[in-house]
């Protein structure tokens, strides 16, 4: 133990000493002067934000950082590494907000933008000189004495010229899609934030009865994750080729799909079959009817993505709130329904629950439908659903106005370009992020804040 001791001290000596050379010499400085101008290999960090304190992680990521860059400078190449700030974006604002006591957007703004912003500017440099430190430190070469800082106008002049470049080649356009949206910092995230916050989370498992029109006691029965978007349904999916069956349980006919009758509790009779294609246009009483929809609703259509993996293998369909609803309801012309506010709360044509996020609205809605005997079983879904990776709020999906850059413009260009990269290791780029360039979706841009 205390040979070990012995060792670890003199090693903390030699950090020491080290850097103490490599400050007196400026090692880093003429390992950059030294080498031709003409020959360069280019380094922006990816700049980490200083109003976080650094970890572990940032230790592992710069050490490869590091790594190429020295290995690149060992080859010849002039390697001035350029340190960057994120200074500005919601991680700052949520930070402030916090110190502040303040809730969401509104509250910033009745505090006052110029105000509030004057605070961002002096939170983000909070960790600063923990990060020059560490930097120090971990002997990691990069220049910090003129670093680019994302809250000054030439950074932010560069952004705008690289998008008037997206623009006049015809990759910029504005689209009315359904978008993940964080009801807390009020603004829309693109996939690749999405895909940062994904958690474990038990949500309602929920089996509702569609009463069909001009039937003596004959019910869909529909599935549902999300009670609340229950309030915006127009329209049941189908699927075409699936066999559809009616049977008589509990002293009412129910129908489903054939491969989901074990969702039923308890013994049946199989009354009568069909294909989903069968029973198209069929109508039925609504679940809610705050809201008086603008065109003809509360119909059965038909849905490629409809599946029999799981629930009853019939969809509640709301335009609003999903991405295969939204698109299915432009097939079929159907309304929007969409009594939900920028902060994820009812409106108030919701009279029940107007007012209240709509997620913690579900109890209170299963209670309804039960009391309305519109309830066949409730039970809780163990699944992953994302969150804000920011502030960690349960995201939307709202259909809504946003500026993209298509990207899936050039999506072939990315995957065969990403083959020709020497990953190491391979998985990393084959998989995760080959992966996620095979599911390339167009960049949605816009930022409500």
């Amino acid at each position: 133990m205390a040979y070990e001791q012995i060792n670890n001290n003199r090693l903390a000596e030699l950090e020491k000493e080290i850097l103490a050379f490599w400050e007196k010499e400026k090692t880093f400085e003429r390992s950059v002067r030294e080498r031709p101008e003409d020959n360069p290999f280019v380094f922006y960090e990816g700049p980490p934000t200083a109003n976080g304190r650094p970890g572990i992680h940032h230790v592992i990521s710069r050490t490869v950082k590091d790594a190429v860059c020295r290995l690149k400078t060992m080859q010849g190449y002039r390697v001035e590494r350029k340190a960057g700030w994120d200074t500005h974006g919601l991680p700052v604002e949520i930070e402030v907000e916090k110190d502040l006591g303040l809730d969401g957007k509104d509250q910033v703004l009745n505090y006052g933008v110029g105000e509030f912003c004057s605070m961002c500017r002096q939170s983000v440099w909070k960790y600063k000189q923990d990060w020059d430190e560490l930097t120090r430190r971990m002997g990691y070469w990069i220049d910090l004495e003129h670093p680019y800082i994302t809250y000054e106008n030439d950074y932010i002049e560069s952004v705008w010229w690289i998008l008037k470049q997206f623009w006049d080649k015809g990759l910029i356009y504005q689209g009315f899609k359904i978008l993940p949206y964080c009801p807390h910092c009020e603004t829309p995230l693109s996939g690749h934030e999405v895909s940062q916050g994904y958690q474990e989370v038990k949500d309602p498992s929920v089996f509702v009865k569609a009463k069909i029109k001009d039937r003596e006691n004959t019910w869909f029965l529909v599935w549902t994750t999300t009670p609340w978007t229950l309030i915006s349904n127009v329209a049941l999916a189908l699927h075409k080729d699936i066999t559809y069956v009616k049977v008589l349980h509990k002293d009412q006919y129910l129908i489903l799909a054939e491969e989901r009758l074990l969702v039923l509790d308890g013994d049946y009779e199989i009354v009568e079959k069909y294909k989903g294609a069968d029973l198209e246009g069929i109508e039925y009483e609504p679940f809610f009817t705050f809201i008086k929809p603008d065109k003809k609703a509360y119909i059965t259509i038909l849905g490629d993505f409809v599946t029999t993996t799981d629930g009853s293998g019939i969809v509640h369909i709301a335009p609003a709130f999903g991405e295969d609803d939204y698109q299915v309801g432009l097939k079929y012309d159907l309304p929007v329904v969409h009594p939900v506010d920028k902060s994820g709360k009812f409106i108030d044509a919701i009279t029940p629950w107007a007012g209240t996020f709509v997620k913690d609205a579900d109890v209170d809605i299963i209670v309804d439908l039960k009391h309305r005997g519109l309830l066949y079983r409730t039970e809780k879904i163990v699944h992953s659903y994302p969150h804000c990776w920011r502030c960690k709020t349960p995201l939307l999906y709202y259909a809504r106005k946003s500026w993209y850059i298509k990207t899936t413009a050039i999506k072939d260009k990315l995957i065969e370009n990403n083959k020709k990269i020497n990953w190491h290791p391979r998985e990393v780029g084959a998989g995760r992020f080959g992966e996620w360039l095979e599911n390339n979706i167009d960049w949605a841009l816009s930022r409500d804040r």
